[in-house]
C-alpha cells in the first residue's frame, strides 16, 4: 500500500500527531489536507515536545516531503511562527516543505470576526483562530489564496473587496473593520520567508503517488466536527472525513489505499456541542488530569467523557476506515469505574445506531467493564497487557467490527504498540 489517510474517529485531539509521527518513518510525502491552525498537533520525541498547528507532523523526519494542501486555511503569521520555531531547533525543511497556492488565507479580519462572535450569544465555542470566516470566504468567491500573496496589486484588490463584504457585518458585532492597506502590508511583510515554500502541490502528491511513493495523508479535527456528517453546527467549516484527502489534495478516490482511524479510548470535545457521554464528576477530573486534556492551541480544557461505540461504529462507515490506532488507554489505569457506551435510548426506544440528529435528548447505555491499576506505558507487547486492557480492546474490536493495529500506551513516539498495517516497511 502507498497511499494512507489517517483520520480522527472522534471529535479530535485523538493522538494524530504522535501517530503520523510514528508512520512517516516509512512514508515519503506527508500531505495535510483539511483545517488551519485550529489543529495542534503535539509531537513528543526523546522527551522534547513540538506542537505543530499547520505543518504537517512528518517535518521531524529529514527525508519526507511536507505539502499543506489547497484544502487547508492558512495563516501566513502563524506559518512563518512555526518556521522560525523549526529554524530554532535546527530542523531542516528547505526544499521538503512546500504550501499549495490554492490554500486560502487567513486574514487579521477573519480572526477579528471570529473572536467578535465567540464573544456573542451565538457562540460555538471556536478556537477563535479566523478559519471559519476564511472559509466562508472562500465559498462565497472572494477568499485570498496563497499564491495571489506574490501579487500585491492582485492582493491589495482582494483585500479591499473582501472588507468592503465583511464591513457591515463587523460594525453589526461592536467594531470597526481594519484598513485594508494595514492588512495588505502585513501580509506582504511575510511574503520573503513564505515564498520558497508556495508551489502548485497537486502535481507533487499525484506524482508520488504513481510512483507508489508512501503517501500519508493527514487529517485534522475528527470526523464528529466534519461540516458534513458532524455534529452540525457544532463542526468545523472543512471535510474532516478520510474523503476530504481526495478534494483537499488533489487526488482522485481511487489512489487511496488504506484509511487508519485514530480513537482515543475515551472521548473528549472542545467547546460547544452535545456530547451524550460527557462526565461532570471526579471521573471526569481523572480523564482531564491524567490525560493533560487541555487544548495545544488554546490551553482551554477539554470535556470528557466514556467511549461512544454508536459514534465509533459510524465514523467507521463514513470513513470506510480500515484499522484502528488506539491512543491513551493508559489514561484508564486507576479509574474506580470504566464504562462503555453501547447503544442508545431514543424517545424511548433502543437503537444501535449513532442518533446524530437527536443527541441532545438521547440517552446512552453503558456496559460496565473491568478496570485495571496496572501501569502499562513500559509494555510493547499487546499479549503482555493486564487481562482487563486486552478485554477492553477486544470488546471495541467486537462491537466495531475493525482490528485495533496500534496502541499508545503513553505521550513518547516510543511508548506504542503494534503496527500500524499501513506501510509494508513499518514495524513499531
Amino acid at each position: 500500500m502507498s497511499s494512507v489517510v489517517v483520520v480522527g474517529a472522534q471529535w479530535g485531539d485523538e493522538g494524530k500527531g504522535k501517530v503520523v509521527d510514528i508512520c512517516t518513518e516509512a512514508a515519503d510525502m506527508v500531505v495535510r489536507y483539511a483545517g488551519g491552525p485550529n489543529a495542534g498537533h503535539t509531537l513528543v520525541v526523546n522527551g522534547a515536545k513540538l506542537i505543530v498547528r499547520l505543518i504537517p507532523s512528518g517535518i521531524l523526519h529529514e527525508k519526507t516531503a511536507c505539502i499543506l494542501g489547497q484544502g487547508m486555511a492558512i495563516d501566513p503569521a502563524t506559518l512563518v511562527g512555526e518556521l522560525d520555531e523549526l529554524d530554532r531547533r535546527n530542523v531542516r525543511y528547505a526544499g521538503r516543505l512546500f504550501a499549495s497556492d490554492k490554500a486560502h488565507v487567513i486574514t487579521p479580519y477573519h480572526v477579528l470576526i471570529d473572536t467578535l462572535r465567540e464573544a456573542g450569544p451565538d457562540a460555538i465555542g471556536t478556537t477563535k483562530r479566523g478559519v471559519g470566516p476564511c472559509y466562508e470566504d472562500k465559498a462565497a468567491r472572494r477568499g485570498v489564496r496563497l499564491g495571489d500573496l506574490r501579487d500585491a496589486t492582485k492582493l491589495r484588490h482582494l483585500i479591499g473587496a473582501a472588507v468592503a463584504a465583511w464591513s457591515p457585518v463587523i460594525r453589526a458585532l461592536g467594531d470597526e473593520p481594519p484598513e485594508v492597506e494595514a492588512v495588505v502590508t502585513s501580509l506582504l511583510s511575510l511574503v520573503p520567508r513564505l515564498t520558497p515554500l508556495i508551489a502548485d502541490t497537486a502535481p507533487m502528491v499525484q506524482g508520488a503517488v504513481r510512483a507508489e511513493k508512501n503517501v500519508l495523508f493527514e487529517g485534522a479535527q475528527g470526523a464528529l466536527l466534519d461540516i458534513d456528517f458532524g455534529t452540525y453546527p457544532f463542526v468545523t467549516s472543512s471535510h474532516s472525513v478520510a474523503g476530504g484527502a481526495c478534494v483537499g489534495s488533489g487526488v482522485g478516490p481511487s489512489q487511496i489505499d488504506f484509511c487508519l482511524g485514530l480513537v482515543k479510548a475515551y472521548c473528549t470535545r472542545v467547546g460547544g456541542g452535545p456530547f451524550p457521554t460527557e462526565l461532570v464528576d471526579d471521573a471526569g477530573d481523572h480523564l482531564r488530569n491524567v490525560g493533560q486534556e487541555y487544548g495545544s492551541v488554546t490551553g482551554r480544557p477539554r470535556r470528557t467523557g466514556w467511549l461512544d461505540l454508536p459514534a465509533l461504529r459510524y465514523a467507521v462507515r463514513v470513513n470506510g476506515i480500515d484499522a484502528i490506532a488506539l491512543t491513551k488507554i493508559d489514561v484508564l489505569s486507576g479509574m474506580k469505574e470504566l464504562k462503555v457506551c453501547v447503544r442508545y435510548r431514543v424517545n424511548g426506544t433502543e437503537t444501535d445506531e449513532f442518533p446524530i440528529d437527536d443527541l441532545a435528548t438521547a440517552i446512552p447505555v453503558y456496559e460496565n467493564l473491568a478496570t485495571w491499576t496496572d501501569d502499562i506505558s513500559a509494555i510493547r507487547d499487546r499479549s503482555r497487557l493486564p487481562a482487563a486492557v486486552q478485554k477492553y480492546i477486544e470488546f471495541i474490536e467486537k462491537n466495531v467490527e475493525c482490528a485495533v493495529t496500534l496502541i499508545s500506551v503513553g505521550p513518547s513516539r516510543d511508548e506504542t504498540i503494534g503496527t500500524s498495517g499501513i506501510f509494508d516497511s513499518i514495524d513499531v
